[in-house]
């Protein structure tokens, strides 16, 4: 927890400090009080005193009492402030850190725990961060304070204050020793809330059509008695403090007064009972003072194990180092021979037993359109992840224009490429907000922009028939789209980029034949006018190298499952089961590659296949 406070800002340190002051000026003013009330007792208990002179200590004790509520208020004031300002920055490094992990960080913490994490660990900081400076920062001052003032009072009157305090010091040790191991329960427990939820909302569909709601709710209430269970052991065993509090601050009253009976009679034939009367009085205000400083103790020490398990869940995440590390190289070289080139790579998930793909190497030269086939699980995607340096490849590497990618700065890099996922992702906001997403490193985009990408994703029909066009609302997740629609702005997000390197990892798989022989007409005939446009993206900004590959067209990368998707393509690469089984353009691997002939052959009719080879032939 004491790691957090690291991030506190100078301003809230002072505030922080504030506090403290604050909180020695209502001590103060708190344990002044009882001597006036003593006053007023021996005043009013004085025969001819006059009633000014009562007064006087009245009108002291009720600005005092206002002095120190007005510090009570201030100092709330200033913890909740500290505290939220707390809360905020965690909150706002918590996102910044999980933004920057991979799929291999993520998949360490599993996102429901970074959720947790980043929303329940962080309330319970925040929660314990105000009670601690409205309440721990003091108390330490008030039993300090409270025993020296009781100290030079009647030592029987100290000691049944000391074995009240004992009592109680006892009672906590013991429920904190038995609460502790259920607090550090209870934070994984809420993540294993947050999963199934989330499980059961984003595979609503499925749970449905396979009338599995029986199933998933027995799921969610596994994980909700679960937690139930540990949070009322936890609540059951801190209750339990609650009557031993009053009974030791009841007991200790008891003991104050019969103590004062015993001492009142012992002095009465002395004369000083009014002495020993006023004593009680003023020890009793000081007792109550004190007490009331344990019991606010015994309420806030049970949030301290939770706590403190949350910051340790919030530090583990802020010291993780994301395992794909930055580079410092902002530009490629623009007269490289190839603008992609793989040698040799291998690589492996995390905790995998073998090799994912293997041995890979291959070249793709400016302007060239590369299509990568294979069966479900050759590695496609995989490869596509690493182009993006989602993961570090575990042997070899990939190069782009000649720089390794492990050298570039990965928000240079990124504004080279148009990316489009295998799954359609589209965030809650506009049409315009998902096409015109992110930042280009070209100064934003316009209408002009916008429509283009939609025109050439063939959306622009159905996005003029919504009633606000640009402006129409897309739900979370795209829900309110059908799936080629999703996937056509998520190819209109890739486009606007106008990007040096396209790459669609399956993301032609919604589309029909027709709008997918469209849309590629149409990515075809912007590479083409790109060359137009190289000197005006020059003058807007854009490095020479962009400009000059604009000038020799879009290279573009594509994944896909369907042999008429990529047959035009000037290369083909065939992955099966890891390794490259071939690579070339349509007709040769008809010819030479085997397991492309297998795809071909269960997609084509024998009529379309010879056809194809014959107009080859001819040509």
């Amino acid at each position: 927890m004491l790691k957090l406070l690291k991030y506190l800002k100078p301003v809230e340190w002072a505030q922080a400090a504030a506090v403290f002051v604050l909180a020695l000026a209502q001590i103060w003013l708190d344990y002044t009080l009882p001597d006036f009330m003593a006053r007023i007792t021996r005043l009013v208990q004085t025969p001819g005193t006059p009633v000014s002179e009562i007064w006087r200590p009245g009108v002291y004790m009720i600005l005092f009492a206002l002095g120190s509520l007005a510090c009570v208020i201030a100092i709330s004031f200033f913890a909740s402030r500290v505290s939220a300002a707390l809360a905020a920055r965690l909150r706002g490094m918590v996102y910044d850190k999980v933004a920057a992990f991979t799929q291999e960080d993520i998949g360490r913490f599993t996102s429901s725990s970074l959720i947790t994490r980043s929303t329940n660990d962080i309330t319970q900081v925040q929660t314990l961060t105000m009670a601690g400076l409205q309440m721990l920062l003091k108390v330490p001052i008030l039993v300090v304070g409270g025993i020296i003032k009781i100290s030079g009072m009647n030592y029987r009157w100290t000691l049944a204050t000391a074995a009240s305090i004992m009592l109680i010091a006892i009672v906590v040790t013991i429920v904190m020793r038995v609460v502790l191991p259920e607090f550090r329960k209870m934070q994984p427990l809420v993540d294993r809330q947050n999963l199934t939820i989330r499980e059961s909302l984003t595979g609503r569909s499925i749970v449905r059509a396979y009338n599995a709601e029986g199933y998933q709710t027995a799921k969610s209430e596994s994980a909700n008695e679960a937690f139930t269970s540990t949070d009322l052991k936890t609540n059951r065993t801190m209750v339990a403090m609650s009557p031993f509090n009053s009974i030791a601050t009841n007991g200790l009253n008891i003991a104050v007064y019969i103590i004062g009976a015993y001492l009142i009679k012992a002095a009465a034939g002395t004369g000083n009972a009014l002495t020993v009367f006023s004593d009680i009085v003023v020890f009793s205000s000081y007792v109550g003072v004190l007490m009331s400083a344990v019991k606010f103790t015994t309420k806030v020490l049970p949030r301290i194990p939770r706590a403190s398990v949350s910051a340790g869940r919030i530090n583990e995440v802020l010291a993780t180092e994301p395992s794909v590390k930055d580079g410092t190289v902002e530009e490629g070289d623009a007269g490289a021979d190839a603008v992609i080139a793989v040698n040799n790579l291998s690589f492996r998930y995390p905790g995998a037993a073998d090799d994912v793909l293997k041995d890979i190497s291959f070249t793709v030269r400016r302007g060239e359109t590369v299509a990568f086939i294979g069966s479900t699980g050759s590695g496609k995607s995989t490869l596509m992840s690493l182009l993006m340096r989602f993961y570090d490849i575990s042997e070899g590497e990939i190069l782009i224009q000649g720089v390794n990618v492990k050298q570039y700065v990965k928000r240079k890099m990124y504004n080279r490429i148009g990316y489009t996922p295998q799954r359609s992702v589209l965030f809650r906001g506009t049409v315009r907000s998902n096409v015109a997403y992110g930042d280009n490193g070209k100064g934003g985009y316009s209408d002009e922009d916008v429509g283009r990408a939609l025109r050439t994703a063939q959306a622009e029909g159905f996005v003029e028939s919504l009633e606000d066009g640009y402006a129409a609302a897309i739900a979370q997740g795209g829900s309110n789209f059908s799936g080629g629609q999703r996937q056509r702005l998520c190819i209109a997000r890739a486009v606007c980029r106008q990007p040096e390197i396209l790459i669609f990892d399956d993301s032609f798989s919604a589309l029909d034949y027709k709008t997918e022989r469209d849309l590629r007409g149409a990515m075809n005939s912007a590479a083409q006018g790109a060359a137009q446009g190289a000197a005006q993206g020059a003058a807007q900004g854009i490095t020479q190298g962009a400009a000059q590959g604009a000038a020799q067209g879009v290279t573009k990368l594509i994944v896909a499952q369907r042999i008429s998707s990529i047959m035009d393509a000037d290369k083909i690469i065939v992955l099966d089961d890891g390794r490259i089984a071939g690579q070339g353009v349509h007709s040769e691997l008809l010819k030479e590659c085997g397991v492309y002939r297998e795809i071909a052959q269960s997609q084509l009719s024998e009529e379309e296949l010879g056809g194809r080879r014959h107009g080859e032939d001819e040509q």
